[in-house]
């Protein structure tokens, strides 16, 4: 299964990779197939100060933890993306918060389910029935459930 991970959850395995989210991250190939906006990787570099201030972790930790957190995600650029996603994904998310609306143009573009933390985006969409989301939970069920088989 394709999941569009965003930076939330990026942020959250970074912090915590032994909980749920990073071992998701972490212990899912050949299970999940993890695609991200390219831009992303910027994002996490530009915050690594943060997240070793929020840790208590030396940054040299907080880069290897990233490089765990991301090492079987699929960085794939904006512009692979087609015009109908964007616009598509714009409308939904003007109104909740615009800064999110990468992860749901891949979501529609990829058709699959966008993973977040973020509970305002989560309900914003669900509100206007955009379906393709998936929480941790259901993820880590979904994957237990697949490994059982």
């Amino acid at each position: 299964m394709k999941i569009i991970v965003d930076a939330n959850i990026i942020f959250s395995g970074i912090l915590n990779s032994n909980g749920k989210i990073g071992d998701l991250l972490i212990n899912s190939k050949g299970i999940l197939q993890f695609i991200a906006p390219e831009f992303l990787r910027i994002e996490i570099q530009k915050h690594h100060s943060r997240l070793s201030k929020i840790s208590a972790l030396p940054i040299d930790k907080v880069i290897e933890a990233e490089y765990h957190i991301c090492q079987d995600i699929v960085f794939i650029s904006e512009e692979q993306i087609r015009l109908p996603a964007w616009l598509a994904a714009e409308k939904l998310v003007c109104d909740i918060d615009p800064n999110d609306t990468q992860y749901v143009a891949y979501a529609k573009h990829f058709r699959c389910k966008l993973w977040s933390g973020d509970k305002a985006l989560l309900r914003g969409l669900e509100s206007k029935g955009f379906k393709r989301l998936i929480t941790t939970e259901d993820l880590f069920n979904w994957r237990v459930a697949k490994e059982k088989r």
